[in-house]
């Protein structure tokens, strides 16, 4: 998917996050040979103390539960085959006992019930993660859809880029960023939706569809971020009618043209991160900005403050994900430590290093989506250039390729 000007270096599409949830569901987590072993083992044990006891204490009915503890965690093939030995056994073991005839018939029919329902339940069981499966999938398809694959080049930035939503349903989140080429120069957006869930990606792309719109139509910074903000009202109004709670948008807009500095317009967003020359440090803004779709509760009016990027540096900008990342023991990720020690890193070595060890930090539990572009200024006229291709190419993380 390629909107507006800025060409994308090819990537390979991946497999989207979720799509397998069902799959895994339905093959279970115990093999053959091992819950058959299980099953047998248990079988035999219960036998033996149900023999001791004799018929003052039948136990062998106990096994009922069996067929119920399979069905969480077993394929419903495998629930099944337990299901009948298990009815195999007690209908055996109530053949060698001494009890009446109608003692027999209702032990036979409890287990069978039983049985029944630890079959049902599985099947319930893997129909329903199937159903949330799909549901992940399309969601998160739905979010990489809005987004387009990184790098993206334009004639004045190159922009590598670190993207990975958040599978789980209530956890969907609402990160955005765009990278337009427009008569005016290279902008760019990076913003975080208020809250999660399918509501928020909706207010996502309401926030991307008029930003390509904005950066190729207004001459200044502040009328793209003038355009963002009545579309997250025109949003907002449209959610209203439909029940849906209002959303807010926090972003950074950032403009590259001819001159050296770059222009921002920060929205309730975090500030960038420059590293330059061995050295990271937090790009000091002014004014931070009401987020979007809140401008009508602020009487200032946002303006544009520049910034110098020499050549040769990166600018990173993260959504939260990254910044409010939590450990083991509930600390937030220190990105301001680990930048320190990445300040000579390329931009795309960076994200390499910074996705690496958000992983590492969180043992691969986030409660947010990750989001973060590592900009550097094009070179000059005679200057090495990045090759445009597969090699070179570093496309965000599990990203769908048109």
């Amino acid at each position: 998917m390629s909107l507006g000007k800025g060409r994308t270096a090819p990537g390979r599409p991946t497999a989207l996050p979720g799509a397998d949830a069902g799959a895994e569901a339905a093959r279970g987590r115990i093999g053959n040979w091992a819950l058959a072993g299980l099953v047998l083992l248990l079988s035999a044990l219960v036998a033996l103390l149900d023999a001791v006891t004799g018929d003052d204490l039948r136990v062998i009915p106990l096994l009922v539960v069996v067929p119920a503890l399979a069905s969480v965690f077993c394929t419903l093939r495998q629930t099944v085959w337990v299901a009948v030995w298990i009815t195999a056994v007690v209908v055996g073991s109530g053949l060698g006992s001494d009890g009446t005839f109608w003692d027999f018939v209702f032990g036979i029919g409890f287990t069978v019930l039983a049985c029944a329902l630890g079959v049902a339940a599985c099947a319930a069981r893997i129909r329903h993660a199937t159903e949330m499966a799909r549901l992940r999938s399309t969601a998160v398809a739905l979010q990489r859809q809005i987004l387009r694959p990184l790098p993206v080049i334009t004639d004045r930035v190159f922009a590598y880029g670190l993207y990975e939503p958040i599978e789980e349903d209530r956890f969907v989140g609402g990160d955005v960023y765009e990278v337009v080429e427009s008569p005016y120069g290279t902008r760019v957006i990076i913003g975080d939706v208020q809250g999660k869930g399918v509501p928020a990606i909706g207010a996502g792309f309401a926030t991307i569809a008029a930003f390509r719109e904005a950066a190729v139509r207004e001459p200044t910074l502040t009328g793209v971020v003038e355009a963002l903000e009545a579309a997250v009202v025109r949003h907002n109004g449209f959610s209203a009618q439909t029940g849906e709670a209002e959303r807010f948008v926090t972003a950074l807009v950032l403009g590259f043209d001819e001159e050296d500095d770059v222009q921002a317009v920060n929205c309730g967003h975090l500030p960038p991160w420059l590293l330059y020359e061995g050295h990271a440090s937090a790009v000091p803004l002014e004014r931070t900005y009401v987020p979007l779709g809140l401008g009508g509760l602020s009487r200032e009016t946002r303006t544009a403050e520049s910034f110098a990027l020499p050549p040769g540096a990166t600018l990173l900008v993260v959504t939260d994900g990254v910044t409010e990342a939590r450990d083991a023991a509930h600390a937030f990720y220190p990105l301001d430590q680990r930048l320190s020690g990445w300040a000579g890193h390329g931009p795309r070595e960076l994200l390499d290093a910074l996705q690496l060890d958000l992983a590492e930090f969180t043992g691969g539990v986030r409660r947010d989506d990750v989001a973060a572009l590592a900009l550097r200024r094009a070179p000059g006229d005679g200057e090495p250039r990045p090759v445009s291709g597969a090699e070179e190419a570093r496309p965000v993380a599990g990203a769908v390729t048109d």
